[in-house]
């Protein structure tokens, strides 16, 4: 079960596969720094929720249309993000 934890904690922390990683360590920062009282943090799992929302939607459309990979990579993303105006 390890391997299969740490597989999974990599893909992660794996720019290409998950495109919040500085919204997760934002949300963790601010946990730690507030005792981990949740309701000190909602901007941040608001910003979170809304950047899985947001690339999850990219992916079911990247799926439907048979783009591969489902999930753009890290740079790809970041065009995408600059050619609108940032939604999370």
């Amino acid at each position: 079960p390890s391997a299969i934890m740490s597989r999974h904690a990599q893909q992660l922390r794996d720019h290409d596969r998950n495109p919040c990683i500085a919204e997760t360590d934002a949300s963790r920062k601010c946990m730690d720094d507030n005792n981990y009282k949740k309701d000190m943090c909602t901007d941040y799992f608001l910003k979170y929720k809304n950047c899985r929302k947001f690339w999850h939607d990219i992916m079911m459309q990247r799926k439907r249309n048979g783009v591969k990979p489902e999930m753009p990579s890290a740079e790809e993303r970041r065009k995408i993000l600059e050619s609108i105006e940032k939604p999370y």
